[in-house]
């Protein structure tokens, strides 16, 4: 007991951050009784450690293999670092291992450097000496090379993941030698090869296979069909190719997720496709199909996410006839197809009473906002932008009490702003949270490969209605969208001066309102939008000085171009001091709030608090992400572009939009059905936070 004890606490005086541990981690104490620890019982040896997450930093003690009776460790969603010992990997007593979400590197068949700081090895006697071993969990690290062939001797293993790691090569023909396993996830790594029938066929106990992210070619094999506890095939962002039509998918009844994205896949959807009729999650965006849609399609009773997005896929109508019957659809994702065809306005459309995702940019529809869209009483996101869509905007659009995000721009709209867009229940107060599905998103949703998103309350509140022909002025009842994050009126034939009220829309991160025909002043106001990170009224009539101070200071002189009577520090036209001192709005809460600071602080902090966790909540996934991203930025360089997408410019992906410059303006919007899966790397993150793909 002693030993263990002693081994344990070589562990924590290793770790340079200890996640707390130290107060229940004594000498004086049975190490039985500390936090993380389980023993068994009556012997009182350790059997399992879990310490996920605790925000451990450091690296793992080799010394933890003194545990001889240890049978579970867990030391995911940490901050690790250095390399895996050889000796826990070598454990003859270990079933559960692992060390996923960490920054552990070293190639994982790396000979051993040193007794003391050793690389993981998985040698070819590996589970000779490990046997009991059922799970292997490295995702989300660093680990490079070749997958061992030594794995292929774990004749019990059945969960083998590891994702989101610089892993290269191909996948050992001895790997499908381990015969007892049920997931097999190597996304988002470098390897290659093809999929070899005669091997597959020998993993007949699949329950998962992820392979996506990765550089895998040929045809999907015929033997995948034996699989028949198959519950989730990923294959997405390969070089897959074939006629997707001779896969035979018809034994695999138990499929629920299929993902075959962004490969190169040809002829026509295969019917055997709609046999699987426990299926939930659809996505074959990205590949070079055509034809109609099947109306076996309605064999599929749960499907609740399907993408069909940047095919060659004809008749709208029929599809939009045809998928009415999925009751349980909640996101559909069709851009980039039935180019040129008319949008359906038929009031026999009828169904998706459960839609909360629509897409059908990039389509050059003709025709007009159809009525039936104001029956999908459930809408959260509607995206109807690059069409050809003409009239008006119908008042109905404030009836969708779920809407958050509307994007109508690139059309032929025309008309004033219409009032109903200003009572839209979503956009207009903090109070009406976003009905948030966990489920909505059976597949991650991304803009790029950087960044992802798992559900609809992870995207922000957006007004785009952009490149249209809108005219007049815009109504001062648009300050009453208080939790507008952007809004894009840019390109349309606006006049008039920009309203005050939009001075009063703290939350909006981006504003632009370029290419128009706005006069007057710009607001002084707009420096008191301490979020706003993306600001363009370039190519206007406007005059007087530009506002400064807060997010102002930060705004390039083409925020500003195309204005020549505007004055300001960033551009080539000064002020004088008369027009300098008619920009400083801030004046009297400015002046006063060293004076107030400390009182307001004490009195509102948690207020705020709570306010920033309401206005801020949808985007910590984001935030969460990115920083992951910076840390392991060469783990998504392969990631292949899917379409035309600009992601030199990080600041604007998560509003669905991208710096570009060309002369159209500030930004060049992403299409949604373009924002396809993102890698698996960002899969199951219960711990340290739930991110809802």
């Amino acid at each position: 007991m002693e030993k263990e004890k002693s081994s344990l606490l070589q562990l924590l005086a290793g770790f340079s951050q200890d996640g707390g541990l130290t107060p229940s981690w004594r000498s004086d104490i049975d190490c039985c009784m500390w936090e993380g620890i389980t023993c068994s019982s009556p012997n009182r040896t350790v059997t399992d450690i879990l310490l996920a997450p605790r925000g451990l930093e450091g690296p793992i003690s080799p010394f933890l293999c003194n545990l001889t009776s240890l049978l579970r460790l867990d030391l995911s969603h940490n901050s690790l670092s250095g390399g895996l010992p050889l000796e826990l990997v070598q454990s003859s007593s270990i079933l559960v291992l692992d060390v996923s979400f960490n920054r552990l590197r070293g190639g994982l068949n790396e000979l051993p450097s040193s007794i003391t700081a050793r690389p993981l090895q998985i040698p070819t006697s590996f589970c000779n000496s490990s046997p009991f071993l059922t799970t292997l969990e490295l995702s989300f690290n660093i680990f490079s090379g070749n997958i061992p062939p030594g794995i292929g001797n774990c004749s019990i293993l059945r969960v083998l993941r590891a994702g989101c790691n610089n892993l290269g090569g191909t996948l050992p023909d001895e790997l499908f030698n381990a015969t007892s396993l049920e997931h097999l996830s190597f996304p988002n790594n470098n390897l290659h090869g093809v999929l070899d029938s005669a091997h597959i066929i020998n993993l007949r106990n699949l329950i998962t296979i992820d392979l996506g992210g990765n550089n895998f070619s040929g045809n999907i094999p015929n033997s995948i069909s034996e699989l028949e506890s198959l519950e989730k095939l990923r294959l997405d962002n390969n070089n897959f190719s074939g006629e997707l039509s001779k896969v035979n998918f018809s034994n695999l009844s138990n499929l629920k997720i299929l993902d075959l994205w962004l490969n190169n896949f040809t002829g026509t959807v295969a019917e055997s496709i709609y046999s699987c009729s426990n299926l939930t999650a659809l996505r074959l965006s990205s590949n070079n199909l055509h034809g109609q849609l099947s109306s076996s399609i309605g064999n599929i009773k749960y499907l609740s996410f399907l993408s069909l997005g940047k095919n060659n896929f004809t008749n709208i109508t029929s599809a939009l006839h045809i998928l009415k019957s999925s009751k349980n659809l909640t996101t559909l994702l069709i851009g980039h197809n039935f180019r040129g065809e008319l949008m359906p306005e038929d009031d026999i459309i009828d169904g998706f009473e459960n839609l909360q995702v629509l897409s059908f940019e990039y389509c050059e529809l003709l025709g007009r906002i159809p009525l039936w869209i104001s029956r999908l009483t459930n809408l959260e996101m509607l995206i109807l932008n690059s069409n050809k869509l003409t009239g008006r905007i119908l008042d109905w659009i404030n009836s969708l009490s779920h809407l958050f995000y509307v994007d109508v721009s690139d059309n032929r709209l025309t008309g004033e702003i219409p009032l109903t867009l200003t009572e839209i229940p979503m956009l207009k107060t903090i109070g009406n949270t976003i009905h948030y599905d966990p489920k909505v998103f059976k597949l991650p949703v991304y803009n790029g490969p950087s960044l992802q998103y798992r559900g609809v309350a992870s995207f922000p509140t957006v007004l785009n209605l952009s490149h249209n022909y809108f005219a007049g002025v815009i109504p001062p009842q648009i300050g009453r969208l208080k939790v507008l994050v952007v809004l894009d009126f840019s390109f349309n034939k606006l006049s008039g001066q920009i309203p005050q009220s939009i001075c009063s829309l703290t939350g909006l991160q981006v504003l632009d309102l370029s290419s128009n025909n706005f006069t007057g002043a710009i607001p002084a106001a707009l420096n008191s939008l301490h979020f706003l990170s993306a600001f363009n009224i370039s190519n206007n009539d406007l005059e007087g000085p530009t506002p400064f101070g807060g997010q102002f200071d930060t705004f390039q002189s083409s925020s500003f171009d195309g204005n020549p009577e505007l004055c300001g520090s960033m551009l080539i036209h000064k002020c004088d001091s008369t027009d300098a001192h008619q920009a400083v709005i801030l004046p009297r809460k400015h002046t006063d709030y060293k004076v107030t600071f400390v009182i307001a602080f004490t009195a509102f902090f948690g207020v705020g608090v709570m306010y920033d966790q309401l206005v801020l909540s949808r985007f910590n996934s984001i935030i969460l992400f990115a920083s992951w991203t910076i840390l392991n930025t060469t783990q998504l360089s392969h990631a292949k572009s899917s379409g035309p997408t600009t992601l030199s410019d990080s600041l604007f992906s998560p509003y669905g939009i991208t710096r570009t410059e060309s002369s159209t303006g500030l930004f060049e919007h992403l299409g949604f059905s373009m924002i396809a899966p993102c890698t698996r790397c960002f899969g199951p993150l219960a711990r340290p936070v739930v991110v809802v793909d």
